[in-house]
């Protein structure tokens, strides 16, 4: 029987030391953090998660599983796709035909099977031993038969399944992704528009005789989301967990609707003149004439019902101003709190705060100022404004170097750690429009001269390094 005092010791809590690098209390042990604990990423989950695509060709599931990727991980949710198209054009170098598809075409059938364990192979690897939370399954798994062998594998593997079922019969819609996507493809790059055309319909065909769409009575116990007619309809059942329930808010929010998102900053403020970082400071006399000229541009645009966004700092509400358009305040748009560091040159915190200036080149996504926020912080805080960009059709948003910085990695598919050094110079406007599984990018400088803001991550960034490496990188300034 366990003595008292065992028990005693070992329910005596642990000792807590702060991570330098994120500000938060974590255990150690004889005063050091407890091994890798402040490097875990936040589970949103309690056990991986595998995401099955379900539909006919041509109704937008690469589509989908692309923005479902590119969103979890922006999130911070290490997610992979997977497509089972890519396993196959791997194993079979040249398409020649919808024959290859055929439903009585057995050797056609073996390579497809093949394709798909070899992907769920690569799922296992994946979320067993990589460390992944998420992982999309794109194909059309468009049989009981098949999705019953996705189930299986899941439960062995201890994953849960989330089916996501995309159902379209407009016809306008599947000829306008088939010439969109899929004349794109490497399994039409030698055949001219009408003869792909036609090969992809009779694809389609391929699949709709043996095609089992899930069923609310004979899948009700499944978890799964039945997107409908592109988002007209929706029906979703049994989500399990929180990620399940964030993935179907995500694709309740989405469109293809074509529409432009413009993302500049404010104009230069009197504290970027002078090289200080956050406050909020009003324009400087160059940054009032880019405001006048952002609004020149915006009006010579003529952009269908354009919405304008900005912060509540004073820098881009008084960019705003020069529109001559209602605009809306949103308060998750602010700049990054540098908490300590607000309102300070980088000198000066190299002089008072050599510590935390290396500290945050080590890691710029994930360092914390002291009392103020990292850009993982912030990324939290603008999933609401991202929410709503994909609601939205034209919307201009005005904001700041690291809230642009966020969102530009969104929409442009950047990781955590290229997202705290893209360049986002004031003065320039970014006209972002979806495409396909990607976003095009169109950058105007409206000729307005500015200071420069950008800080390079320096080659040296260890604790001990000398000032003059510390800010070897750091733009000229008053």
């Amino acid at each position: 029987m366990m003595k008292t005092e065992d028990i005693n010791m070992e329910s005596a809590p642990r000792e807590l030391t702060q991570n330098p690098l994120k500000k938060i209390w974590i255990p150690c042990v004889n005063g050091l953090p407890e091994k890798h604990i402040s490097q875990r990423k936040v589970c949103m989950t309690n056990c991986p998660t595998l995401i099955v695509t379900v539909g006919l060709p041509a109704r937008g599931k690469t589509y989908i599983s692309k923005k479902l990727t590119r969103y979890l991980n922006w999130i911070g949710v290490p997610t992979k796709e997977f497509n089972v198209g890519q396993y196959r054009r791997e194993c079979v170098k040249i398409y020649k035909s919808f024959e290859f598809f055929r439903p009585d075409n057995e050797e056609g059938l073996k390579i497809r099977r093949q394709c798909a364990l070899a992907a769920l192979n690569d799922v296992r690897q994946y979320l067993s031993v990589e460390g992944g939370q998420v992982a999309v399954f794109d194909a059309t798994n468009t049989t009981r038969e098949r999705r019953g062998t996705i189930t299986r594998f899941a439960e062995q593997n201890r994953f849960k399944v989330f089916f996501v079922e995309s159902v379209c019969e407009d016809p306008t819609v599947i000829a306008e992704n088939i010439v969109q996507v899929k004349l794109g493809s490497p399994d039409y790059t030698d055949c001219n528009t009408e003869e792909a055309v036609a090969d992809f319909m009779k694809r389609i065909k391929c699949y709709e005789n043996s095609y089992q769409p899930l069923d609310e009575v004979l899948d009700r116990d499944l978890s799964f989301i039945k997107v409908m007619d592109v988002g007209r309809r929706y029906l979703v059942n049994r989500v399990q967990d929180h990620i399940q329930s964030r993935i179907v808010y995500y694709l309740m929010n989405i469109h293809i609707t074509p529409r432009s998102i413009y993302l500049c900053r404010h104009g230069e403020s009197d504290l970027n003149v002078n090289g200080r970082i956050g406050g909020d400071s009003g324009l400087s006399a160059r940054g009032k004439e880019f405001a006048k000229c952002l609004g020149k541009f915006i009006q010579d645009q003529n952009i269908k019902d354009l919405k304008v966004w900005t912060s509540q700092m004073k820098r881009t509400i008084q960019t705003a101003e020069a529109l001559a358009v209602p605009y809306e305040q949103w308060k998750a748009l602010n700049e990054i709190d540098a908490g300590v560091c607000e309102e300070l040159m980088y000198e000066e915190i190299q002089q008072h705060f050599p510590l935390e200036f290396a500290l945050r080149d080590q890691d710029k996504y994930r360092y914390r100022y002291p009392k103020g926020e990292s850009y993982e912080d912030l990324v939290q805080r603008l999933e609401p404004v991202i929410m709503e960009l994909e609601r939205q059709e034209n919307v201009l948003v005005v904001c700041h170097q690291a809230v642009m910085r966020c969102l530009l990695a969104y929409f442009l598919d950047k990781s955590a750690d290229e997202l705290p050094y893209l360049k986002c110079p004031l003065h320039t406007v970014l006209k972002l429009t979806p495409v396909a599984y990607g976003c095009k990018v169109e950058s105007v400088c409206l000729n307005v001269e500015a200071v420069n803001t950008h800080r390079d991550r320096p080659e040296n960034v260890d604790i001990s390094r000398m000032a003059e490496e510390a800010l070897f990188t750091v733009p000229a300034h008053e």
